[in-house]
């Protein structure tokens, strides 16, 4: 899912609107006048997301069976802001009881339920429906139910699960149920724990409206005035990706060649008014498609479809094999496009982990990017700038009470994204995407819901690595390292470099990761990385360059701000201490012009690696250290003084 931001005058304009009962439909006349007129003539802009309210999620329900199909028939005329309907439930039994709960708002009336074509007592309140059966039913015995109702959905619930809107003057009803509104529209089980296996819809329409829904066409049949349009979809979903639109909407469809002579098809529903730029816009979905499968696995309901129906809503729903979008805008497509792999292919098992869907879904955004290059590292630098702006905050949702927390921008679309990043960033390409193609087809995950601890089990197996600390950090915990960098470099070309890391916010000691820092001078440059393994850390090594500059991150693979890089001039350094001998043997003299504190000495390889240190000096200008320990070979010697950081070059024999 991603949302644009609105002006705020425009969203005073939709409060007046539903204050305003009698002049309702004219003004969401001028209203979308204003907001269509710049829907297909400018980029996607930065997102944002807008509530009716927030609210308390309803209690989950259904623990009792699972579902195994659905038949959805809905009487719905965009004119008319009303449902009504049957839906057929057929489920199983895992438990035994005489009585089994739907998710239902309140506001819609059951007229009746039918078990076994006789009807049966039900109750309805507090948004739950509980149908009660004569006789306790067997367990794991196929069984069914239809629900008769009808009425007007609430507009109470996050997105608005049951929008009726216009454009261009026509009416249009759609559906958004994310995270918590299939219950104000249809009787479900809509808690993240049990998918159906499969569903048909059928939609019942004045004859000159199309239904866009889930799955593959089957027909449209006239009846006198009316239309039934009918979609199948023979896959497991979810229940808030089931989805509905309705109004009169022209088609036409795309195509993806596979390397099989097979192909999928992109089929898209958009406003009349909006075909002919929508078709010079949709087709740009084509090598993305192509992209995702090459780097993930084939789009997962190629026997089906994928497609796109246009909505009103300021942004754009991922509905399995159908996304409904705002416009054909490329990276709002390729966005929902990348939630059919990750979001209902394997969907997270709670909106507390609504990252393992946004997170992927944002970061796809910027793969396209970097494998069209276009502004790749401004797309990361600005994740980056919105992530840091606040110093708080975790990836992981402690409160799904909450709808503008679950999809906060800044944490579940934007660190989510950039700690998949950063992870890549440490384990490299290979095993970053084999590790997410392992996740997609880990059998008992696709066509299910998983966890973090699935991802990152994925992850630390292909590696062969614990990731428990990084995940801790970059997930359940908040903030991000803020990193200090004093370097020097002596006559000799012997660079010395001291990290010092801090954290945005108390809950992470520290952040473990690998740092690059770009070298440059004299037509030379070089990228060195550094493993940063504690909070100061001294790193010694020789150049073949004078350095001139600095840079920290310059990829923007690190979640920082306002690194503060010094340059600590060291060119008196061989007038100020003296080594000797050197070549050593046994033992090495340090002599200083002064008496300083000797706050900490250090051997270091070639490699710039620690190899050994000595600490707990007095102030003095001679001291004298044991190297008879050491294996032969050249090393750095970092000398590290209250003031001052020093480095010299020597060989032990």
């Amino acid at each position: 899912m991603t949302g644009f931001q609105n002006l705020s005058c425009l969203r005073e304009l939709i409060q007046t609107i539903k204050k305003t009962s009698q002049m309702k439909k004219f003004l969401i006349f001028i209203f979308l006048i204003i907001l269509n007129s710049s829907a297909f003539s400018h980029p996607q802009k930065n997102v944002d997301y807008h509530f009716r309210r927030s609210f308390m999620p309803q209690i989950n329900v259904g623990e009792s069976y699972d579902i195994t199909y659905h038949r959805l028939e809905w009487e719905i005329d965009p004119n008319t802001y009303y449902i009504k309907g049957c839906v057929t439930t057929h489920f199983t039994l895992k438990n035994t009881t005489d009585s089994i709960k739907f998710n239902m708002a309140t506001e819609l009336v059951v007229d009746s339920i039918l078990y076994h074509n006789s009807k049966i007592n039900f109750s309805h309140s507090n948004n739950i429906l509980t149908i009660n059966f004569l006789n306790q039913l067997v367990i794991n015995q196929q069984d069914s139910v239809s629900i008769y109702y009808q009425g007007e959905p609430p507009e109470s619930s996050g997105f608005g699960a049951f929008t009726q809107d216009y454009h261009n003057l026509i009416p249009i009803i759609w559906t958004l149920s994310e995270p918590y509104g299939a219950r104000d529209w249809w009787p479900c089980k809509q808690s993240l724990n049990d998918k159906v296996d499969s569903i048909d819809v059928f939609v019942t329409t004045p004859q000159e409206y199309k239904v866009a829904s889930n799955g593959i066409l089957i027909s449209e049949t006239i009846t006198g005035n009316q239309k039934i349009t009918h979609w199948k979809h023979r896959h497991p979903i979810a229940a808030y990706l089931v989805a509905i639109a309705v109004t009169n909407y022209a088609s036409y469809s795309d195509y993806v060649k596979l390397n099989d002579n097979d192909s999928i098809e992109i089929l898209n529903y958009v406003y009349p008014e909006n075909l002919e730029t929508a078709k010079e816009q949709t087709p740009d979905i084509i090598p993305v498609i192509e992209f995702y499968n090459e780097l993930f696995i084939t789009y997962p309901f190629k026997d089906e479809k994928y497609g796109h129906a246009q909505f009103n809503w300021g942004g754009g729903m991922e509905h399995q094999t159908m996304s409904f979008v705002y416009n054909f805008g490329k990276y709002l497509m390729a966005h929902e496009l990348a939630h059919q792999w990750f979001g209902n292919y394997i969907t997270c098992g709670s909106w507390q982990e609504i990252w393992l869907n946004e997170g992927f879904a944002r970061y796809c955004e910027g793969l396209v990017r970097e494998h069209t290059n276009d502004n790749w590292l401004s797309w990361k630098t600005n994740r980056i700038t919105n992530i840091t702006c606040q110093k708080n905050g975790s990836v992981f949702v402690y409160d799904t009470t909450s709808v503008y927390r679950i999809f906060n921008t800044r944490l579940s679309y934007d660190k989510a994204a950039m700690v998949l990043h950063m992870l890549r960033w440490e384990l490299g390409d290979s095993v970053f995407f084999q590790s997410i193609k392992n996740y997609l087809t880990d059998s008992t995950l696709i066509n299910n819901y998983a966890r973090t601890n699935d991802l990152k089990r994925h992850f630390e197996t292909t590696a062969d690595t614990n990731l428990t600390q990084f995940f801790t950090n970059w997930i359940y915990n908040q903030g991000f390292p803020v990193y200090t960098i004093n370097w020097s470099q002596n006559s000799e070309n012997i660079l010395s470099l001291n990290i010092e890391q801090t954290q945005s916010d108390p809950s992470v000691s520290f952040f473990e990761l690998d740092l690059p820092i770009y070298f440059s001078g004299n037509n030379n440059d070089t990228l060195l990385v550094f493993h940063n393994s504690q909070p100061s850390q001294e790193f010694v090594l020789k150049l073949p360059f004078n350095v001139k500059k600095t840079t920290f991150d310059p990829d923007k693979n690190i979640i920082t701000n306002n690194t503060n890089i010094i340059n600590i001039n060291s060119t008196n350094l061989n007038k100020d201490v003296f080594i000797s001998p050197n070549p050593v043997v046994d033992f090495l003299t340090i002599k200083s012009n002064t008496t300083i504190f000797f706050k900490e000495i250090a051997i270091y390889n070639v490699n710039g690696n620690k190899v050994k240190s000595f600490n707990n000096f007095n102030y003095s200008d001679t001291i004298q250290i044991n190297l008879s320990n050491l294996k032969s070979g050249n090393y750095f010697l970092g000398i590290k003084t209250k003031k001052s950081y020093y480095a010299k070059l020597f060989i032990k024999k």
